[in-house]
């Protein structure tokens, strides 16, 4: 927009980039692109493109009807060209890209392959996969020309890492997403957290939305997502490391990671969300995702309580509109139990839910049964909240 130009992004799924982000971390992204101006289309197919009389394209047809468009970029995935390997008789993998093995020869020992028309090796599931990158083709290249000199140099594998810029966000992901972990049988714990990318009263500060998931039965972490407009790529890289060597949830805390207020925060939001998981996996911690509590209040009947645990400022920059919301300031808390109900279930929050995990804790100590708190608070909140006063929805 800030070109005059209208940009119109159609998704034929129920979120962007689905085979990248989980849902409440694409919605983070697409709250983000909708307040710059795209208009975001999901669940709508494009069917047609038309042009004018000249040959330009003019119009996209979609299953919601025509949208006028004088550029159409088509990003529907890539796939390889394998018909050298098909016409030298080399067999294809799953993916239908080119099989080769650790050292990179292919099914005739005599002839290697690498780069963009191979398949890798996830080294999580263990699974081929088509994951096309310059970075893995230059690694691939390296173990080709030490092997074809006499060498005997492998490749092991890699987790899927993908960074990418999107105006002000950064954005990536490694490892597996929560939908691909489940769908592989895995006892699936998840960490959602916002905050800022060094310390927080340094100039630079930036907001960054991380997600952590790994499995519960032995601690082992299996992916990570992060987006906005912090550094979420250097916890990326670190994520990246750690799941090439299998690491737990116990080893990231320890991680000896560069501190100075510049650069991090005295506890890297990495740390943090894994402490967060640490604390879930222990039982000390009982969050509910965005979207389960979004269900339950849509369900008027839900006798669900919400417990804002924010500071009168806070709730005037934005707040979470329903009836069944009590207001009781974190430090006014123990002494206003009282106003509670001990029979209903209760969900915490506040601005990142620090003070809402907190607020949890505070609860079960006084013996209340049935506490959560809101995973990520209100920053990941990814549904419309509302101005203090004039009831303006966030944008």
């Amino acid at each position: 927009m800030t070109r005059g130009i209208h940009v119109t992004v159609v998704e034929m799924l129920d979120q962007l980039l689905p085979s990248l982000l989980d849902w409440e971390v694409a919605a983070f992204l697409e709250e983000y692109l909708r307040g710059k101006g795209l208009d975001i289309r999901l669940n709508e197919k494009v069917t047609r493109f038309e042009g004018d009389s000249d040959g330009n394209v003019a119009r996209v047809q979609t299953t919601a009807g025509d949208v006028e468009a004088q550029m159409v970029l088509v990003a529907i995935g890539v796939r390889p060209n394998v018909q050298l390997a098909k016409d030298a008789g080399l067999a294809l993998g799953p993916t239908g890209a080119i099989a080769v093995n650790d050292q990179l020869q292919t099914s005739n020992p005599d002839i290697y392959a690498g780069g963009d028309c191979v398949e890798c090796t996830h080294l999580i599931t263990g699974q081929k996969v088509f994951v096309p990158l310059g970075s893995t083709a230059n690694k691939h290249g390296r173990v080709i020309g030490d092997n074809v000199t006499g060498g005997h140099s492998t490749f092991p594998g890699i987790v899927g890492t993908t960074v990418f810029k999107v105006l002000d966000y950064n954005v990536g992901r490694t490892g597996l997403t929560e939908t691909q972990a489940r769908k592989l049988g895995h006892n699936v714990l998840t960490a959602l957290v916002p905050g800022p990318d060094r310390a927080h009263y340094y100039p630079t500060a930036a907001p960054l939305l991380l997600k952590l998931v790994a499995d519960a039965a032995n601690g082992r972490l299996l992916g990570a997502q992060a987006v906005g407009p912090g550094d979420a790529v250097k916890r990326i890289d670190v994520l990246a490391t750690a799941l090439t060597f299998g690491a737990t949830m116990d080893h990231l805390p320890d991680l000896d990671l560069g501190y100075a207020p510049p650069y991090s925060s005295a506890v890297d939001p990495l740390a943090h969300a894994a402490n967060v998981l640490r604390n879930k996996c222990d039982g000390l911690a009982r969050a509910i995702p965005p979207q389960q509590l979004k269900a339950k209040l849509d369900d008027t009947a839900d006798p669900v309580v919400l417990l804002d645990v924010r500071t009168p400022p806070e709730r005037e920059q934005m707040q979470l509109r329903d009836p069944r919301v009590v207001w009781i300031p974190m430090g006014q808390l123990r002494k206003r139990l009282a106003e509670l109900p001990r029979d209903k279930e209760i969900v915490c929050f506040c601005k990142v839910s620090q003070r809402g995990y907190e607020a949890q804790r505070i609860l079960d100590g006084a013996g209340f049964s049935n506490v959560k708190f809101l995973d990520g608070g209100l920053v990941a909140w990814p549904y419309p909240l509302q101005a203090g006063n004039d009831n303006k929805e966030r944008k």
